[in-house]
């Protein structure tokens, strides 16, 4: 991920975003598809597992999952505001001495993180150009779940991807979005010994646990 992408996420998840973004989990909870991710996870049985979580956000599948037993978490965030909120909800929940929290872009400090049982990516493929290096590096991590959320690889979402692309050209922001193939992803995943188990969709978004 380019400086320019990093500088982007700072800008576009701005501390009054995420203030926002916050109030609104604490009335409604996570996002549906954070649910159902969620929810699959803890199908599999997390009880005792660690956890990596790459795009954390507000640390909503951190938090569930410490709550369904899993023993620790490390959250890992290319924006600084998320990271604050994350940190602050473990705080209030209680789980603050089990998460570790660094700021950063996971590719570029990938070798100095820890493996984990579990690792999760809820909508942070398509924040990263390079997805080839996001993935293979963080399925090497994944000891024995790896739970994605991403966008289908569509005609509606291509033809989306577009405008807002154009969009956020003109409006000048250095953040990006991108669409890639779900056939490429997998493959990536399947050559580190893991099959898919659980697969959901929605009109927008897939969401994938794979096991080894």
């Amino acid at each position: 991920m380019s400086c320019t992408q990093c500088q982007g996420i700072e800008e576009l998840f701005s501390e009054e975003y995420v203030a926002g973004e916050l109030k609104r989990y604490h009335k409604r909870g996570p996002d549906k598809t954070t649910r159902m991710l969620i929810q699959a996870l803890k199908e599999e049985d997390v009880t005792g597992l660690t956890l990596l979580d790459i795009g954390g956000g507000l640390g909503a599948i951190q938090h569930e999952m410490l709550n369904a037993g899993a023993q620790s978490a490390t959250d890992i965030d290319a924006s600084s505001a998320f990271l604050n909120a994350a940190k602050a909800e473990a705080e209030r929940r209680g789980y603050a001495e089990r998460v570790q929290y660094q700021h950063g872009n996971f590719i570029d400090i990938a070798e100095d993180i820890p493996p984990a049982d579990i690792v999760t990516l809820d909508r942070v493929i398509c924040c990263y150009p390079d997805m080839q290096k996001l993935v293979e590096l963080s399925v090497a991590r994944a000891g024995r779940l790896y739970g994605l959320v991403y966008p289908r690889y569509v005609w509606w979402m291509k033809l989306y991807h577009v405008f807002q692309s154009f969009f956020l050209w003109l409006s000048r922001s250095r953040f990006r979005t991108y669409l890639h193939p779900t056939q490429a992803v997998e493959e990536h995943v399947r050559s580190h010994g893991f099959k898919q188990r659980i697969y959901r969709r929605t009109f927008v978004w897939q969401v994938v646990v794979y096991a080894r």
